[in-house]
């Protein structure tokens, strides 16, 4: 595995002929990506790069959203700080929030767990104007944390107080100390609404990749203990087996998707391979990571056609194209 070095933009490359690949289906692949608001692509294989393209006036130094595919990168603090002993995940969320942070009974509110808020099981009402809103009076009760998973952004969103107060108010700090500057991404996490976005280069978000494609291992340095990675990355609960601590999973015999409380039947994404782990963000910001390939793929830009939340049909047409090189 190759790890681009931390204080440099040198990244080794290799190519699709080196690797054997079908290079009669690049060109389909890039024709597709430019044809659908793709600005940035990025294929990493065993670390290298293979494939790395830009569009619309876009380069190596454009910060794009990662919209929810951001959502990864919480999931993966909230590891590093229960490691350093300064939460679990089965800790109460109001340890950490203050008294009434939502509108319900101390019971019921005292009843959510980050657990919960890492898997979506927080029981929140998903009927509400906004389920961004996270201020008290956006939070009601509707089912008993852990039996109901709904893609509830809200609960999610207030992970990152729940680590500024457990960091003692220092979520950047830490935030920079124990994973950003440990794998030389660059970027800033933004506050817009009531979303808190990170935005970075494409290579940045192909690092984080890297990182997790190495199970939280950077070169000789895991940032993450095996146990909570493995956790992070399977099956959560039985209410949506696609997802884990805020990845999306492929390869299970169901899935929900945001704002749906249907279950689907088959695979999120049938021409992937079965072992992706996905951050997923609106309007098709993707990092796809595949261990069994060594695989790290980030696209990024404006949604490919109907703007979604998470998951969308553009993933399965996009991995048709993928598998016909690599396979």
């Amino acid at each position: 595995m190759y790890f681009p070095p931390i204080a440099s933009n040198d990244w080794e490359t290799t190519t699709s002929a080196q690797l054997n690949w079908n290079e009669d289906e690049i060109d389909a692949l890039i024709t597709y990506l430019a044809e659908n608001n793709t600005e940035a692509f990025i294929i990493l294989k065993d670390g290298k790069i293979v494939i790395e393209e830009y569009f619309s006036d876009t380069n190596q130094n454009t910060l794009h959203p990662w919209n929810s595919a951001g959502k990864t990168l919480i999931s993966f603090l909230i590891g590093q700080a229960q490691q350093d002993g300064l939460l679990t995940i089965q800790d109460a969320t109001s340890t950490y929030l203050s008294k009434n942070w939502t509108s319900m009974t101390p019971a019921q509110e005292n009843a959510i767990t980050i657990w919960n808020q890492l898997t979506m099981t927080a029981g929140g009402d998903y009927s509400v104007e906004n389920t961004m809103c996270y201020d008290p009076e956006c939070l009601t009760y509707l089912n008993e944390p852990g039996e109901f998973w709904y893609y509830h952004n809200a609960f999610y969103t207030l992970l990152k107080p729940v680590l500024e107060e457990a960091t003692t108010n220092n979520f950047d700090g830490y935030f920079e100390e124990h994973l950003k500057n440990k794998i030389g991404m660059n970027g800033n996490w933004v506050s817009i609404a009531y979303n808190d976005i990170y935005f970075s280069n494409a290579r940045s978000m192909a690092r984080f990749g890297l990182l997790n494609l190495n199970k939280g291992r950077w070169e000789n340095e895991a940032l993450i203990d095996e146990t909570y990675f493995e956790e992070m990355t399977t099956t959560s609960q039985n209410l949506n087996p696609a997802y884990g601590f805020l990845w999306w999973l492929n390869g299970k015999s169901s899935y929900k998707l945001p704002q749906s409380t249907a279950t689907f039947q088959g695979k999120l994404i049938p021409n992937a391979p079965d072992d992706l782990i996905a951050g997923l963000g609106a309007n098709d910001k993707k990092l796809y990571v595949v261990p069994s390939e060594g695989l790290v793929i980030v696209r990024l830009g404006p949604e490919a056609e109907n703007s979604t939340l998470g998951p969308s049909g553009f993933d399965n047409i996009l991995w048709e194209k993928i598998s016909a090189i690599y396979n």
